[in-house]
């Protein structure tokens, strides 16, 4: 068996939906001696990340950049926009819209969650109406998954802006984007959020350690009065060592090595390009779902996720079994189903620093991890993923030939 071995040989496919693995580039970017984060050549470094982040954001507004997790971030947004008392208006798109639900509880917010079956993004007319029922306006915030991790379920973040303002109301819009950023199309600026939360560990291709807050001067204007304590994630304290170049505590100095490789790797593919990219891998993904004859979580087509496929396992099996026993005979990883989805789906992550080979090696491991399971299916997924990629591939050397 493979878990007796001394060593096994390649490379193990982590194919879940984040974190993803880290190119060489950026882990030889983030293999330097830790510089004095006070000093000069730190201030040139941050200056540089500070003000070239936001491309990735498309937003010419501050994003703020913490050593933590993306459950900081998510923190971050809640603690410096609003008061404890203020009710938020949240969109249950699965674990993570929840586990967000939970922190707005335990800081004093009084979250109210429109409920799903966990296979859709949010819901824009749903958001739309309990806003206009709300004539006093005591909704402060709306808070939105734009890319749930637990469902691969995508939502509509610029038909939800829409929803607020045809709505008119005042709310402040906030959105989750750490399975996303990088990997899916998002306009900070021109959806008009307010505050993007992200993470590095995703489709900016770094280790976990770094989290985002993209902000609009709607936002800024919010935190002068917003009452939740902080100090560690006040954008207040930020804004003056940042405007400088540095952080008021210790960053995480060689993640913003990793970050500047990153930045500049994105920008060298082209961000359409890697949109395009990620498209591409998730739709030769759910070709071989279809054609394994099994079933995609998310059921609405225009919320699929480009990020990662959350696969259903067909009634008396255990979709856990079946990725343990994946791991086992071909080392690979694939993503687990969280709380009420757990045993009952897997998931695929196509998403970071992938190419097509990428994809199909993680396909073909699935395919023979049912096959080894005993999950009743049908063959033939790797063969429709292939077929798609190659068709790609024919259609973008006949344009370039053009």
């Amino acid at each position: 068996m493979r878990t007796n071995a001394a060593r096994v040989a390649g490379r193990h496919f982590l194919q879940i939906p984040g974190p993803t693995p880290v190119p060489d580039r950026i882990l030889r970017a983030m293999d330097m001696p830790v510089l004095d984060h006070r000093g000069p050549e730190f201030q040139r470094l941050g200056r540089r990340v500070l003000e070239n982040i936001k491309g990735v954001f498309k937003t010419k507004n501050r994003v703020f950049i913490y050593p933590a997790s993306g459950t900081g971030a998510w923190e971050a947004a809640l603690a410096n926009v609003l008061s404890p008392g203020d009710k938020v208006l949240m969109f249950e798109t699965g674990h993570f819209a929840t586990l967000w639900k939970n922190m707005a509880i335990k800081l004093g917010l009084e979250p109210e969650f429109i409920a799903s079956d966990w296979r859709t993004g949010a819901e824009p007319e749903a958001i739309g109406a309990r806003l206009r029922e709300d004539k006093n306006h005591e909704i402060k915030a709306v808070c939105v998954v734009h890319n749930e991790t637990s469902t691969g379920c995508v939502s509509p973040i610029a038909a939800v802006r829409k929803a607020i303002d045809d709505a008119g109301h005042p709310a402040l819009f906030l959105v989750d984007t750490i399975s996303s950023l990088a990997s899916i199309d998002f306009h900070h600026d021109e959806w008009g959020v307010d505050v993007t939360v992200s993470g590095s560990q995703k489709g900016l291709m770094l280790p976990p350690g770094l989290s985002f807050n993209a902000v609009s001067d709607k936002a800024l204007a919010a935190s002068k009065n917003a009452k939740t304590p902080k100090l560690f994630w006040s954008w207040e304290e930020m804004i003056p060592h940042n405007d400088k170049g540095f952080f008021p505590y210790t960053p995480g100095t060689n993640l913003l090595y990793g970050l500047d490789a990153a930045i500049d790797m994105l920008n060298e593919e082209g961000l359409d390009n890697v949109f395009a990219r990620h498209d591409r891998h998730a739709e030769a993904t759910r070709r071989a779902v279809r054609a394994w004859g099994l079933e995609i979580l998310c059921r609405v087509p225009e919320h699929y996720s480009s990020s990662l496929t959350a696969v259903m396992v067909p009634e008396g099996f255990n979709a856990d079994d079946f990725r343990a026993k994946t791991l086992e005979a071909f080392d690979m990883s694939l993503g687990t189903g969280l709380t009420k989805l757990t045993g009952k789906v897997f998931r695929i992550g196509h998403l970071g620093d992938t190419n097509d080979l990428t994809i199909l090696g993680a396909l073909t491991g699935v395919e023979m991890g049912l096959e080894l399971s005993g999950i009743p299916h049908r063959k033939g997924g790797v063969q429709a993923a292939m077929d798609f990629l190659v068709g790609q591939a024919r259609n973008e050397a006949r344009i370039a030939a053009e």
